[in-house]
């Protein structure tokens, strides 16, 4: 039998003075509620309620037990008060993940947004561009841009899937000239992305067809801020998710190359460790993150050439 559901029922037979009216408060039958009152009579062995034809006295007993049984369930009522103002309105700190590059172009420019929902949040954000098979100990949520994910055992959440783009800037293409084929990849400079997959080689497709086409590096580094940089400067092609330089290529800061060819798309998630109760700050800010990508339709612009200035194949 359920302990509180018996303190429950003696609380309110005590303030009706009536079993029937108890019972209805707490949507049970009257038989139901004369079976839990006697239980709980003899479990504690001893008469709490007596009875007359007219209505339902508490002994001396059961006054004193009905006293503690209400200060039990008002503490309980508060303490699901607290718990659902938490959810309501969660605090602490916050901890995420991510690349720099995601940081910086997604989650610092929503922060203040983010904080306005939740002011009582506060959010330490830990860049790193080098994923290990789950998210560290430390961080309540990762987020991470790869072609899957390793750990089946982790809860993803899919934020968005986005193209890798061969780009260069104008003055690059003005310099060496526009690829046309794969093969004529080959004679040019490459901006090398050292934690991408196959980092020193490229793996393209056209209608079922594949070619893979070694690259030659004349910068290398683990940071795809660092990369962007130098391809906007015109030191060579540059390979990275659009979401890292959609601005630039819609600009026309950078140029999209080979738009006919396409390489391994990446899936942008959400992945924490799984647990039966998610806490209330990391379900807001993964909710928050799902409206921002939904409102700004970023899937849609990222995976696709629409509004990017393209260039002449045959200059």
């Amino acid at each position: 039998m359920d302990r509180l559901s018996e303190l429950e029922l003696l609380v309110k037979i005590a303030e009706s003075g009536h079993i029937g009216r108890a019972a209805e408060a707490l949507d049970l039958s009257r038989p139901a509620a004369s079976r839990m009152l006697a239980a709980l009579e003899k479990r504690l062995g001893t008469r709490l309620v007596e009875r007359n034809t007219r209505r339902v006295f508490i002994t001396d007993a059961g006054q004193t037990f009905v006293e503690r049984a209400r200060h039990i369930l008002h503490e309980l009522q508060d303490a699901e008060l607290s718990l659902t103002r938490k959810t309501l309105d969660p605090s602490g700190t916050l901890r995420v993940g991510s690349s720099l590059s995601f940081a910086m172009h997604q989650i610092a420019p929503r922060l203040r947004k983010f904080r306005t929902l939740y002011p009582r949040l506060d959010v330490l954000l830990e860049t790193q561009n080098r994923y290990g098979s789950g998210p560290d100990d430390h961080l309540d949520i990762a987020i991470r841009t790869r072609e899957f994910e390793p750990d089946s055992s982790l809860t993803i959440r899919r934020l968005a899937t986005t193209n890798r783009v061969l780009c260069a800037s104008p003055a690059y293409v003005a310099q060496r000239g526009t690829p046309k084929t794969p093969d004529d990849l080959l004679t040019h400079d490459f901006l090398v992305y050292t934690h991408a997959n196959r980092a020193h080689e490229l793996w393209l497709s056209q209608h079922g067809y594949h070619e893979t086409v070694k690259l030659r590096a004349v910068l290398e580094s683990n940071e795809g801020q660092v990369l962007r940089a130098a391809a906007l400067d015109g030191l060579g092609i540059l390979v990275q998710p659009s979401y890292i330089v959609y601005n630039d290529l819609v600009s026309g800061r950078l140029l999209p190359l080979l738009t006919d060819w396409q390489l391994p798309q990446l899936h942008i998630n959400m992945a924490y460790r799984t647990r039966e109760h998610l806490p209330a700050k990391t379900r807001a800010f993964i909710e928050f993150m799902v409206a921002e990508f939904a409102a700004n339709n970023y899937e849609r612009r990222w995976t696709s050439n629409m509004g990017l200035k393209t260039i002449d194949p045959g200059r």
